[in-house]
């Protein structure tokens, strides 16, 4: 841990940690955004908005990396919110808002709300519901501040202990298990979990480099980081008060139920990218599933390390489709699949690399997605946890469907109207330039080599992991499955089995058959296509809702009260003021004149006195005289 004083007055310093976890993931990042960059060179050539693109990507990037790279929260928190800065201009990147950017089919609505999205509307309402998480998160992180007085991780681990630490006092306000839940708040909505999951498949709007960097390498694994870097100070922390139950059984249990609410809209989306935008809400719930089982199963480090290496896999396979799928869009004009079809002939490449990820994100065997997918689900099952391994079950019978039947639409089959319509007019399907090609062939080739080295480097990297922990003396839990080797085969077989189902019913459908859009769908197909109308509830309730409310309060309390109350007041005041004036003016002043003109009056009588003829001074001077001594002779005298 590498520190220089920041703020020395409170006490914290800004430093790097390099610990193992945080190696992990810096390098997931660094080398996918490298094949990103690399791949936005072809990709981006001739749009517009080239410095503004190069300068968020890079932004991005090198939040992600203080994200991750920071040794305690406070910084973190500045990379936290770096991101969600870059993400909404990326996002809204085509800020011209021509429809070929749009999101959504024309005309859908789902309880009356428009379920298109421009990029500027997409881009703002992945900056506000992901703002909704981020301010649960920082209630949390200073809740943390108060109590510890210091945001760092390395100090937090060592003084969590003993009756007068940290959580300790938190725990006797009856604040650590809300405090912990407040902080899981802030990756619920960066990493797209139920409740706060909607933001991310309208994300679409960005390009594809956009959408590749924000599901593979940056903003919605920040979610998946911090509650591998905080899990381990909130297990030590609630084990002391016997509420770990509580708190894993939360991440547990939204991200299971995320994984199947996800998949399931993934199963009847109509655009490629808003297939693989819920495939992430989906996989990253497998991954908080895993975190959750952590401390729920009696294997801590098993929970932990499914769901980083699940992170690692789906980095690769997810980047890989995404840049494949961006040059699919850029073939076919369209983000639509029912209008593309019949490529695979002519992008024998691009197809390949759609296939190989295809088929590492289902968990089929040999593949990366494989291994991590199913030590997720036997831990689910192992620990007990039976409604999640059948959630999750369920969940990967869905990926298997919905994965086969992106493949099946949009390479498959006969060309569409609309590419042949392309084609007449001298646009025919070819594969992308090699700054293109490479990097998502080379993804998709990764995704089979680390399925294949997986017996190899996952025990050396499950023990490089566990050294995230060195820094504590707390023992966590690492109770050796009694299952045996039959039970651990089956729970292979089963999962893998259950994929291949899903599989094959998509392709028996959607490989053998020319696929048509219809509009008119089923009540179920309609449920999970109009994305369980949580979207519209949320819209009507947040937003028309809020709306309406402002409203109403400007009608009934703004008009109807403070406008009468100000309105009466106001007349009041004028009736007072008028009387003010007339008794102002008929009393005060009439006073004043009054006692001005008789002054005057007086003053002019006192000014004839005033002649000025000194004949007339004389006469009255020996009046004066003969008056005083008349006064003395006859008054004074008697006396």
């Amino acid at each position: 841990d590498y520190m220089v004083p920041w703020i020395p007055s409170l006490g914290i310093t800004a430093g790097v940690l390099v610990d193992p976890l945080s190696l992990f993931m810096a390098n997931i990042v660094a080398w996918i955004s490298l094949l990103i960059m690399i791949y936005s060179i072809g990709y981006m050539k001739g749009e517009f908005g080239m410095t503004r693109y190069w300068f968020f990507m890079n932004l991005f990037i090198g939040n992600m990396l203080l994200l991750v790279l920071a040794d305690n929260l406070l910084m973190m928190f500045f990379g936290w919110e770096g991101v969600g800065l870059c993400s909404y201009a990326l996002i809204g990147h085509f800020y011209r808002d021509e429809p070929k950017y749009w999101v959504g089919s024309p005309g859908d609505k789902a309880l009356g709300v428009s379920e298109e999205y421009s990029p500027t509307k997409a881009g703002m309402k992945a900056f506000v519901m992901t703002r909704i998480g981020d301010i649960a998160l920082l209630i949390a992180i200073f809740l943390i501040y108060a109590f510890a007085r210091t945001f760092n991780y390395d100090l937090l681990l060592a003084q969590i202990g003993g009756p007068g630490g940290w959580a300790a006092n938190l725990a006797r306000l009856g604040l650590l298990l809300p405090t912990a839940l407040l902080f899981f708040g802030g990756p619920i909505g960066k990493s797209a979990q139920f409740p706060l999951q909607e933001w991310l498949p309208d994300a679409m709007t960005g390009p594809a480099s956009v959408s590749a960097l924000i599901h593979a390498a940056t903003m919605v694994k920040a979610g998946v980081f911090l509650t591998g870097r905080m899990g381990p100070v909130f297990f030590i922390a609630l084990s002391q008060f016997n509420q770990v139950s509580q708190f894993f059984g939360v991440i547990a249990w939204i991200g299971a139920f995320t994984a199947l609410l996800a998949a399931s809209q993934a199963a009847v989306a109509r655009e490629i990218k808003k297939v693989l935008a819920y495939s992430t809400v989906s996989q990253i719930g497998y991954m908080m599933l895993a975190l959750g089982m952590a401390g729920l199963s009696a294997n801590f480090l098993a929970g932990y390390t499914a769901g980083l290496f699940h992170l690692l896999s789906h980095a690769v396979f997810k980047a890989s489709l995404f840049l494949a799928a961006g040059w699919v869009l850029h073939v076919a004009e369209s983000r639509f699949m029912d209008e593309m079809g019949g490529l695979a002939k002519a992008m024998k490449f691009t197809s390949a690399s759609m296939l190989l990820a295809g088929l590492s994100l289902m968990g089929i065997p040999l593949f990366s997605g494989f291994w991590t997918k199913d030590a997720i689900l036997s831990l689910s099952f192992l620990g007990g946890q039976y409604i999640l391994y059948g959630l999750a079950l369920i969940t990967a019978f869905v990926t298997g469907f919905y994965t086969v039947r992106m493949l099946g639409i949009t390479l498959a089959g006969k060309p569409s109207k609309h590419v042949e319509d392309l084609m007449e007019g001298g646009k025919h399907p070819h594969e992308a330039g090699l700054t293109m090609l490479i990097p998502y062939l080379l993804l998709a080739v990764g995704s089979l080599g680390l399925g294949l080295a997986y017996p190899f480097y996952s025990g050396p990297l499950t023990t490089y992991i566990a050294g995230t922990f060195s820094s504590t003396l707390y023992k966590f839990p690492a109770g050796i499955s009694s299952a045996s080797a039959l039970t651990d085969l089956l729970l292979l077989s089963v999962s893998t089995v259950v994929a291949a189902v899903g599989g094959a019913i998509a392709y028996l459908i959607y490989f053998r058959k020319d696929y048509v859009f219809k509009t008119g769908m089923n009540p179920i197909q309609r449920f999970l296509y109009k994305r369980w109308y949580l979207d519209a509830i949320y819209y009507r309730v947040f937003v028309t809702g809020l709306l309406a409310a402002s409203r109403g309060l400007y009608r009934y309390v703004e008009q109807g009260i403070w406008n009468r109350l100000n309105n009466t007041i106001g007349r009041d005041i004028m009736d007072y003021s008028r009387a003010s004036d007339q008794l102002d003016t008929q009393v005060v002043d009439r006073a004043a004149n009054e006692v001005a003109s008789y002054g005057s009056r007086l003053s002019n009588l006192l000014r004839k006195l005033q002649s000025g003829v000194t004949e007339q001074y004389v006469i009255a001077f020996a009046i004066g005289i003969i008056l005083l001594l008349t006064y003395m002779l006859f008054v004074v005298g008697a006396t």
